[in-house]
């Protein structure tokens, strides 16, 4: 299965199935040398790849700058780039920040502002760090639960509605950006966001994945009705479904619980039996929702990104993804890929 081009939404743009997540360039966990990081885009863009997705956040600017210089002689047209508000930066000695989990990153230091005029200068930043003139896709970033807690969640939501929104209402309007929407860590705030606003897309992190699909309930069908576009996040949920259910498996960044392990056992216990490798089962999974346009796994290495190539292209069996409806391991109203 070939990286392919898809609809997103009711936008106008086009992206392809699996887009390039640049979190990784920006030294996160551990650094990744410049050429590597040049090699990876270059590996992307040979791949077929025309959608990339970077924030502020990732590296404090490291990111887009990297992804910047990276795309820099490439045909502005040819390419899909979505970034965030949310963060501004501000530049400070490099003794001073606190880079945690980023490491030899750009010397800026993070602020959260949702407000009108923070988002106005948020992607006025983004385009200067990249060198690029515009940007495709604006998400609100991080405004959820898992960054702030329930309380300052609240209160920060509803700065992002009555500000960053309006803002990227107008700029939407202007031409600025073709789509805008939020990026988060659940689905709730995505979907309280789509029945309070007129967004167009959403990057949803870790929520919809081959382990748990709750965000079918409502979240999904919700953008199908007003065909919005979803992008994934986290596909492998930050590594079980990569790694398997082994001593120190990641999930949520952290390590997994055992009901967690207990699943990923009994999913990989199906993948055996027929030959499918747990990775290539959970990434194509997620394509198979008609609302999600693309997803975007990070990766850190030219030969992760070789194998997240080689895993699109497994070929499942229709048999694989019955069964695990059967073992009661996928929901039963999950789409799935045709086998």
């Amino acid at each position: 299965m070939a990286i392919k081009l898809r609809k997103f939404g009711r936008t106008g743009l086009t992206v392809t199935d699996m887009g390039f997540g640049a979190a990784p360039i920006g030294n996160f966990l551990k650094p990744i040398p410049e050429e590597v990081s040049n090699a990876l885009v270059e590996r992307a863009w040979a791949a077929g790849m025309r959608y990339f997705d970077t924030a502020p956040l990732y590296g404090h600017g490291l990111s887009e700058i990297r992804l910047g210089q990276a795309l820099r002689w490439k045909k502005r047209d040819d390419f899909v780039v979505s970034s965030k508000v949310g963060r501004l930066l501000k530049p400070a000695p490099r003794a001073s920040i606190d880079f945690t989990p980023w490491v030899d990153a750009a010397p800026f230091t993070l602020h959260f502002d949702y407000s009108y005029d923070g988002a106005m200068r948020s992607l006025d930043d983004t385009l200067q760090r990249m060198a690029i003139e515009r940007i495709d896709i604006a998400f609100i970033h991080d405004c959820d639960v898992f960054n702030h807690g329930p309380e300052q969640q609240k209160v920060y939501f509803r700065q992002a509605m009555d500000g960053s929104y309006k803002a990227l209402l107008k700029m939407r309007e202007q031409g600025v950006v073709k789509s805008i929407g939020f990026g988060v860590n659940e689905w709730q705030v995505c979907h309280e966001a789509l029945k309070q606003g007129d967004f167009d897309s959403f990057l949803l992190a870790g929520r919809y994945t081959l382990l748990e699909q709750d965000s079918l309930d409502e979240f999904l069908p919700l953008c199908e009705e007003r065909n919005v576009a979803v992008v994934i996040g986290g596909g492998l949920n930050s590594g079980i479904l990569a790694t398997g259910a082994v001593a120190g498996a990641k999930y949520n960044y952290a390590p997994a619980p055992q009901p967690i392990l207990d699943k990923v056992r009994k999913i990989e216990v199906v993948c055996a039996r027929h030959k499918v490798p747990l990775p290539a089962a959970a990434l194509q999974f997620l394509l198979a929702h008609p609302a999600i346009a693309s997803h975007v796994p990070g990766t850190r290495t030219v030969q992760q990104m070789e194998q997240n190539i080689a895993w699109i292209s497994h070929p499942i069996p229709a048999a694989f993804w019955q069964e695990l409806k059967q073992e009661g391991l996928l929901r039963q109203d999950a789409p799935t890929p045709k086998g």
